[in-house]
């Protein structure tokens, strides 16, 4: 008899091995092969936060082949299907019906906003849909829907606390600051945060002189600068978009606008386009955000995802970063897929309860809702642009330039102040 006939200890382990490999091949053949689950969303492909919304689906697509490479959910492949909302709001109910009447989607997400995910709130609470929002402020306020979940660490207050860590830090300084100037786009996001920082002024005893919006249409912002200026604030807080973010740092460098305290709520200062185009001009500026490459901002996971996605995100021509929105779009549908996996099940009030009650691990660190579906604990930073030199965007990867200052246990730094101090 050849050697190779008989039954030897070696051909025993091969064997087991070539049934475990064919049983494992059979199952992933299996889940790819089953019908996938489906999530739908719209999200801003185009418009005015299209340079957001691409890379928050980049990363939505990141986490659904992260899911679909070990197997998918409940031995079924994940599929997105999504539609470009062109970050206007009319066309939201539009593209959710035909996710939920035509595609047949399990469940949704919603796209990148205050103002794309206001519309959506209707029509989510008429079918009693789980929903988890992507980075709205205040949304759930009037509605109180018990099956809203966000994923923005804005807390259970977010109109306040949205601002909080602005104003904690205000009301330490040395001398303390007196007078502050309240300016914002008419628009729902900027609306919010200024309803909550005139709280805060009142609560901080600051004297407001001045507190005007303006319209969102606005192109020129030199005459919106020179009346704060003429105020002469010690603090100006400003509550504004992408374009108009962009606009005000460069009016108030224009016309010598230097207060003691300058930033606040200005979204789009996170962008990696916005801080390259910008560079030193941002030096000083004291703004909220969600995450910087600081030593304490590392959890578990996040190195491993911003790997996966800037490499990604080069040959997709996104935000080569991602630091703002990514890595929470990320952990929305981590979320999600989490406890679609706990409860095994498609039940949109089971999987709503779960994750009601459920305190989650994600790339952003621990997540626990409360009953309003923010976040239990508010986690907005308030970071500090410093020591940006030139407009390279190699300088942003690492620590020392967006410190953290807010909240204490996530502090990396100490502020520069006064604002002019820090300038170059």
């Amino acid at each position: 008899m050849r050697p190779w006939g008989r039954w030897s200890p070696l051909r025993a382990v091969a064997a087991v091995l070539g049934t475990a490999f064919a049983l494992s091949s059979v199952g992933s053949a299996t889940a790819q092969s089953a019908k996938p689950i489906k999530i739908g969303l719209g999200m801003a492909l185009t418009g005015g936060l299209s340079a957001n919304g691409k890379p928050a689906l980049l990363a939505m697509q990141i986490w659904r082949d992260d899911i679909n490479k070990r197997g998918g959910l409940l031995d079924r492949p994940v599929e997105l299907i999504y539609y470009d909302d062109q970050t206007n709001p009319a066309t939201v109910p539009g593209i959710y019906t035909k996710l939920l009447d035509v595609d047949q989607v399990n469940f949704v997400v919603s796209g990148y906003g205050t103002n794309l995910i206001a519309p959506l709130l209707p029509i989510v609470m008429e079918r009693k849909l789980t929903l988890m929002g992507v980075l709205g402020l205040a949304n759930n306020e009037k509605y109180k829907y018990p099956n809203y979940f966000q994923i923005q660490p804005s807390g259970p207050d977010p109109e306040a606390n949205w601002a909080m860590g602005f104003f904690e830090i205000a009301g330490k300084l040395n001398p303390r600051p007196q007078t502050i100037a309240l300016v914002g786009a008419d628009a729902e996001y900027p609306r919010h945060a200024i309803d909550g920082a005139r709280e805060l002024v009142k609560t901080f005893g600051f004297k407001t002189v001045y507190d005007k919006s303006y319209p969102p249409s606005t192109v020129d912002y030199t005459p919106i600068a020179r009346a704060i200026k003429a105020a002469n604030p010690d603090i100006v807080f400003v509550a504004s978009y992408p374009p108009d973010s962009v606009g005000m740092v460069r009016a108030a460098r224009e016309v010598g606008l230097q207060p003691k305290l300058f930033g606040g709520g200005m979204v789009g200062l996170q962008y990696t386009s916005v801080m390259t185009s910008m560079g030193p001009m941002l030096n000083g500026i004291v703004n909220y955000d969600f995450w910087a490459p600081e030593r304490t901002m590392m959890f578990p996971g996040i190195e491993e995802f911003f790997k996966e996605y800037q490499a990604r995100a080069e040959k997709a021509g996104v935000d080569p970063l991602g630091y703002y929105l990514p890595p929470y779009a990320y952990a929305a549908v981590q979320i999600l897929g989490r406890a679609i996996e706990a409860t095994k099940s498609l039940d949109q009030q089971t999987v709503a309860d779960y994750i009601r009650k459920t305190e989650f691990r994600t790339i952003v660190g621990k997540v626990k809702f409360g009953p309003n579906g923010e976040w239990a604990k508010s986690r907005v930073l308030m970071i500090q642009y410093q020591n940006i030199e030139g407009r390279l965007v190699e300088q942003f990867k690492g620590p020392g330039r967006k410190v953290v200052l807010y909240p204490e246990e996530f502090k990396s730094g100490n502020l520069i102040y006064p604002y002019s101090a820090a300038q170059r």
